[in-house]
């Protein structure tokens, strides 16, 4: 690693620490710093750290698993909802509330859809024992706008106030109320990305062609089954208890080779960082605009995220 790299791993870094600061500082309450550090005040500090843990949690996990299928699908495009995790874990909410289940069974609810929507893509877009790219993307593009479709349909025919109050979570939002559950997600993701991060120089290989990494004695298919499984865990974990928070897994892993490059060992940890800055800022976007009101997070993710893409779009094709 040179020395240019070291340095800007240094510079991202040292953002990384600020902005985790400027997150546990700021809110929809306004405190001094001799105030958030009062003993009156502990749960209020508590309750920001456990935030910008889940920021970075949820932010990590959402870029690695963008930069995992832009390889495997070699599509810039590709996005952690692509496989039809976000409108399973919708759907299976929404479902799990018309039926009267208590909103602690939410969180499940969610990851058992995220997970069952993506085997559902998965079947559809077999070929022959092997996974189709262009069948997969599609195959979620479908499952996704027939599971968004009923869940337009049961909320507007649901007559449960609770049920209407879920789009709140549809849109994300880094409250957290269940520690265990917390405590959980966060080993899944860890546990993900450190296996991804096992898969860089295969990544890498598959990034330049499939035929490219067959030669290299890659066995890309079974490589496949494994990187599809762990983005479908991850994001499964994210969603269920955070909610759907759209962008960062598509602008980040892209901002991410800007910044370092298409190694994916320098590409994965790299991302880690700036999307873990980039969520703990949205966070506090959304908690102060309108405080004390709070705006969901994927709004943030959504309007701060579609600009830097076009952005980075229009620079690509220079």
């Amino acid at each position: 690693m040179n020395k240019i790299f070291k340095r800007k791993i240094i510079l991202l870094g040292a953002i990384l620490i600020l902005v985790i600061i400027f997150g546990v500082l700021k809110g929809s309450v306004n405190l001094s710093f001799s105030e958030l550090f009062a003993s009156e005040n502990r749960q209020i500090l508590h309750l920001r750290l456990v935030r910008v843990i889940l920021a970075i949690i949820a932010g990590s996990g959402l870029s690695v698993c963008g930069i995992a299928l832009q390889a495997i699908l070699r599509n810039p495009l590709a996005e952690p909802y692509l496989l039809g995790t976000s409108s399973g874990a919708g759907l299976a909410a929404v479902i799990a509330l018309t039926l009267g289940l208590a909103v602690t069974y939410i969180p499940f609810a969610a990851f058992i859809g995220a997970i069952l929507s993506t085997l559902l893509v998965y079947y559809i877009s077999r070929e022959r024992g092997k996974i189709g790219v262009q069948s997969l993307i599609l195959s979620g593009i479908i499952v996704s706008i027939a599971f968004s479709a009923i869940i337009l349909f049961l909320l507007s025919t649901s007559e449960r106030e609770a049920l209407h109050g879920i789009s709140w979570w549809l849109w994300g939002n880094l409250e957290v109320f269940d520690f265990k559950l917390l405590s959980i997600v966060g080993v899944i993701v860890a546990f993900g990305i450190f296996t991804v991060y096992m898969f860089s120089q295969d990544l890498n290989a598959i990034s330049i062609g499939e035929e490219e990494a067959v030669h290299l004695g890659i066995n890309v298919e079974l490589m496949k089954k494994i990187l599809l499984f762990l983005v479908s865990l991850i994001t499964a974990a994210i969603i269920s208890v955070c909610g759907v928070i759209g962008f960062v897994g598509l602008v980040i892993p892209h901002m991410s080779r800007l910044i370092i490059g298409p190694n994916h060992k320098l590409l994965i940890p790299v991302s880690c960082v700036l999307s873990s800055a980039f969520m703990i800022l949205c966070d506090s976007l959304a908690r102060t605009i309108f405080a004390p009101s709070e705006i969901p997070i994927g709004v943030i993710t959504a309007i701060v995220g579609a600009p830097i893409f076009i952005i980075l779009l229009k620079k690509s094709e220079e």
